[in-house]
């Protein structure tokens, strides 16, 4: 006896599918949906590889060259150098050296400035806007105007007003408060270190201020009521309260405003020009004129080479220090 499969619907007739297609069609499905979001993000990994991670083999490459003026044309072609690039800049006995030292200095003064600003600027403008009053959203939004406008633009404002003759800065000081004997210098001499770190401050902090409000949303209002109750006062609620529980927003927040900060160059760069005065030679800047005014690319690739060096050494100790300290509290 023969079984017949029964006519479908339309008249057609059904035939049974063979075994493990079912599974198949299953699997390649699930691959599908899980290669998709890879197969999305590849052409942004094939361009970050191509701006970043080119060039910065390109430049360990060339910071053991002696690559000058003279190679310029074919770089490929220049003389292999060895650590001698790294020798020059570390040897802080030789002026190549001692100019370096004195910017990393310099660097690290100003980067303890600025992000210390920033974050005490940040957190007492979002505590000062938790409260509800008339007027909070229009704070709000003008503390941020300094984060939204373009980095150029703020610098060259802010090189405007602090012209010695005709600036905003001394026009105050000078014209109408009578601060000084005379108009000061900002651009240039030692004021440029101040004039930096203003300019750092009043551009940084804005960021510092959003990120630390985000992080306030998450605490309960219960908490603190509770502990109003209990007749905490204001302080004893953000040193009890508010700052143990930013803490893993702090350290992040700690984190990217130094490394922010440590690699300006843009600041530096509109507000001094190509040649910084020696109180504001950040060595971001510094590199530069190393490698574009003297024409010595292996000396100043070495120099990069040994900044990225340093930067992942405070970054990974800060990220160890940090992780015992949570797993420590958690604890």
């Amino acid at each position: 006896m023969t079984l017949t499969a029964a006519p479908g619907a339309d008249g057609r007739t059904a035939r049974k599918a063979p075994p493990g297609a079912a599974p198949r069609t299953r699997r390649s499905g699930r691959l599908r949906r899980i290669g998709l979001p890879y197969l999305l993000l590849l052409p942004a990994l094939l361009l970050e590889l191509l701006v970043h991670l080119v060039p910065m083999v390109i430049g360990i490459v060339v910071s053991f060259k002696e690559l000058t003026q003279f190679h310029i044309r074919d770089w490929g072609a220049a003389p292999w150098a060895g650590f001698d690039n790294y020798s020059l800049a570390v040897d802080f006995d030789a002026p190549v050296g001692e100019a370096l030292l004195k910017s990393f200095t310099t660097t690290c003064l100003f980067t303890l400035f600025s992000v210390g600003s920033c974050w005490l600027l940040g957190t007492a403008a979002a505590l000062f806007l938790q409260e509800d009053f008339r007027g909070r959203g229009f704070l709000r939004t003008l503390f941020l105007v300094p984060y939204a406008l373009p980095v150029y633009t703020a610098v060259i404002t802010w090189a405007f007003m602090f012209q010695r003759d005709n600036g905003l800065v001394n026009h105050v000081l000078h014209d109408q408060l009578g601060l000084t004997d005379s108009p000061p210098f900002w651009l240039i001499g030692d004021n440029s270190f101040v004039t930096l770190l203003v300019v750092s401050v009043w551009k940084g902090w804005p960021f510092a201020f959003l990120i630390i409000m985000a992080g306030l949303q998450n605490i309960p209002r219960e908490v603190y009521e509770a502990a109003a109750l209990d007749g905490a006062g204001t302080w004893q609620q953000i040193r009890r309260i508010t700052l143990p529980a930013l803490r893993p927003v702090n350290q992040v927040l700690v984190l990217v405003l130094f490394l922010w900060t440590f690699n300006d160059f843009n600041t530096p760069f509109v507000l001094f020009g190509k040649a910084a005065p020696e109180s504001a030679d950040l060595v971001s800047l510094h590199i530069y004129q190393s490698s574009f005014q003297t024409w010595n690319f292996g000396a100043g690739s070495a120099m990069s080479v040994l900044l990225l060096l340093f930067l992942l050494v405070v970054t990974g100790a800060y990220l160890l220090i940090t992780s015992r300290g949570r797993k420590a509290t958690d604890a």
